[in-house]
């Protein structure tokens, strides 16, 4: 069995598995814009992933999901909800909602022209697909 604690390794094994290797068709990608960058994520693959991603964004803080804060700046992503940083990189933050946003596990809450006027000028997300795991502790 596979360790689903939230870990830049974790998170950057899913996103890259769900990337489109050569050759393949791209035709039906999911595109996910992301903080800082916009990726295509191959359909099938990333699909075979949602328990997992619902899994790493159940251990965000509960600031982050829709029943219990309703949502928080990207910048405090970086923590678990036990207080243990997970990764310093916001890189793999930005990665993880993108996973998160294309199966709907997650959602950014303003448009893009409005991040600015944001603390640190970024996005805010929710996550709305994981309150199970959340309420469960699993």
């Amino acid at each position: 069995m596979i360790d689903n604690k939230l870990e830049s390794a974790r998170v950057e094994e899913i996103f890259r598995d769900c990337l489109f290797r050569n050759s393949e068709d791209t035709s039906a990608a999911l595109i996910v814009e992301g903080a800082v960058m916009t990726a295509g994520f191959h359909p099938g693959r990333i699909e075979g992933h949602k328990e997992d991603v619902c899994e790493l964004l159940s251990q965000l803080p509960v600031q982050f999901h829709a029943n219990t804060g309703g949502g928080w700046s990207l910048l405090n992503a970086c923590m678990t909800r036990d207080d243990e940083q997970w990764t310093g990189d916001q890189a793999l933050v930005d990665r993880l909602f993108m996973l998160g946003m294309a199966l709907e596990l997650a959602v950014c809450l303003l448009p893009r022209e409005m991040w600015p006027a944001l603390p640190g000028g970024v996005p805010y997300y929710m996550v709305v697909g994981c309150e199970h795991k959340v309420n469960s502790g699993d």
